[in-house]
Order: C-alpha cells, then sequence, then structure tokens
C-alpha cells in the first residue's frame, strides 16, 4: 500500500472524490479497480458503496445521541488498569483516567467498565496456601474426617474484617486475583463461647487458646 492510501485512511475523504467513487461502481468496476485508480483502499471503497446503497448520500451523516465522553482507546485502558490489580478502586481510574487526557466521572468509568463485563463485587475471603497445600487439597486420596467442627465464635487476630471489593466478570469469583488471602497469625487465637461467652476450659472469660507447647501470643 503506497503512502498516499495510508493517509487516506486515516482521514475524512473529500466529497467530490466520494461522488467519483459511486460513478465508477454505477459503470460497473469493481471494488480493486477503483482503489487502483483512485488511490483509496479497496475497505474505504466498499464502506462508501454500502453507504450509498443504504442511505442513498455519500455524504457524513449525523450521529445519534450525545457522543460517548470516553473513548474506546480509553476504555480499553481501563479494562487493562482493572484486569492488572482488580481490587483498584474508581477514584484510582478516575485518576489514571485524568492522566491519560480523558476526565470523566466516576459513574462514567463504572459504565464503561460494566459495557466490558466487568462489574464490582465483594471478593471471597480465602486461605493463603502454598503451591504445597494446593496439591494436597487437590489429591483425591486426602483424609476427610480430620476436620474437627466447632460450635464456638472465633475472633481473628490478624487481617481486616471489613468488606474488600474487586472488579472482575461473573464466574470469576474465585480466581486468585479476586480473592482476599487470610491467614492464622501468633499461632492462637481467642475462642469464645455463643452462649457464656467464656472461652471454653478456662477460669478467665477471654484467655488466649494455643497450641500445645507454644507460648500464646500477645
Amino acid at each position: 500500500m503506497s503512502e498516499q492510501m495510508r493517509i487516506m485512511r486515516s482521514k475524512e475523504l473529500p466529497e467530490e472524490l466520494r461522488d467519483r467513487i459511486v460513478v465508477r461502481h454505477r459503470s460497473g468496476q469493481g471494488y480493486k479497480t477503483i482503489s487502483a485508480a483512485l488511490k483509496v483502499p479497496k475497505s474505504t471503497v466498499a464502506s462508501i458503496i454500502l453507504k450509498w446503497k443504504t442511505f442513498g448520500t455519500t455524504r457524513t451523516l449525523p450521529r445519534a445521541g450525545r457522543p460517548a465522553k470516553l473513548s474506546y482507546q480509553g476504555r480499553r485502558a481501563l479494562v487493562r488498569e482493572v484486569k492488572k490489580n482488580p481490587k483498584i478502586t474508581v477514584a484510582e481510574l478516575q485518576r489514571c483516567s485524568r492522566e491519560m487526557g480523558e476526565s470523566c466521572r466516576k459513574s462514567t468509568i463504572t459504565a464503561a467498565l460494566h459495557q466490558s463485563g466487568l462489574y464490582g463485587r465483594v471478593a471471597q475471603r480465602k486461605p493463603l496456601l502454598s503451591a504445597r497445600h494446593v496439591k494436597a487439597r487437590m489429591d483425591s486420596k486426602m483424609v476427610r474426617n480430620k476436620i474437627l467442627w466447632s460450635d464456638e465464635l472465633r475472633i481473628e487476630l490478624f487481617g481486616l474484617n471489613s468488606k474488600r471489593y474487586v472488579w472482575r466478570k461473573p464466574g470469576t469469583a474465585h480466581h486468585l486475583s479476586n480473592t482476599v488471602p487470610t491467614v492464622k497469625h501468633g499461632g492462637g487465637s481467642i475462642m469464645l463461647d455463643r452462649t457464656t461467652g467464656c472461652n471454653p476450659g478456662k477460669d478467665e472469660c477471654g484467655q488466649v487458646q494455643g497450641y500445645p507447647g507454644r507460648k500464646p501470643s500477645p
């Protein structure tokens, strides 16, 4: 493709040139012949002829509705940011959009992500497992009768109990990037009975219950 044809693709064609394309088409010339004679890409020739057949004119028609505030490139850039960090907030996305030169409201960013199939959901809380733990979990010979059940209230000493939101597509709630890891800290936790509010087996309420042979964490 010549340099002139490459330039013609990136800018709007003059109305006179469009009419010449239609005249040559009505005289029986093919797309390839018209493209070579007028130095216009064949795809542009096809689109102009299709527009003439559909609307009966080659002029630029007024678009319906208000133009989008966020461009296609800007929306794709936001989607890339969300895929890199699903836990990013709308305020941070708004700041990224402003740095790209497309300042818009938070509702516009949210609507753009919804169009791409990304929705804000509460992140699932999953244990932080190593590769060895995952392999053991997936092993079909894992002993299931070692699971202990307790009617006690566990108060975590590590991590945040508040909700974390992530941008994700439907059906991806259990993906690693869309979950919040949780770990046990200090080798123990506060175990309180639901009825009495005391630690079972202890004289005082709220005693720290640790593992045998290990000093409980403060």
